[in-house]
């Protein structure tokens, strides 16, 4: 029961976040229209590029949050390993520690995604 309602909890969340900017949204008038695109490519993608900004944040958030549950994961079995036998700590810790570079690796090259996303704003 408490699954079920955490579930259409965080569905009802995800669906009042997602949808409410159409709902607020304002429609333009043909003249306001027509000059934002004359603008310039930036006029034209500006809404979209606020969405790209959206997805960056979510993405590096899940990417940062699975990384940590995965070090976590990790690290767990590892001391429960150097626990039951002590005598292989030295390669346990070693192999651990490697898989710890791995995973946080991982999170880096999203943030570098979501920097080159945000920054070198490839829709020019």
């Amino acid at each position: 029961m408490k699954k079920t309602l955490k579930a259409a909890g965080m569905l009802a969340f995800l669906a009042t976040i997602f949808l409410a900017p159409m709902a607020f949204a304002q429609h333009e008038p043909a003249a306001a229209a027509e000059a934002a695109a004359s603008v310039g490519s930036e006029g034209r993608y500006a809404g979209f590029y606020s969405y790209i900004a959206l997805a960056c944040v979510i993405g590096l958030g899940i990417a940062a949050g699975g990384g940590g549950i995965g070090m976590g994961a990790a690290v767990s079995g590892a001391v429960n390993a150097m626990a039951r036998n002590p005598g292989f700590y030295g390669r346990i810790f070693t192999n651990m520690l490697i898989g710890l570079a791995l995973i946080e690796s991982l999170v880096i090259y999203t943030l570098v995604v979501v920097l080159l996303l945000l920054y070198a704003n490839p829709l020019k």
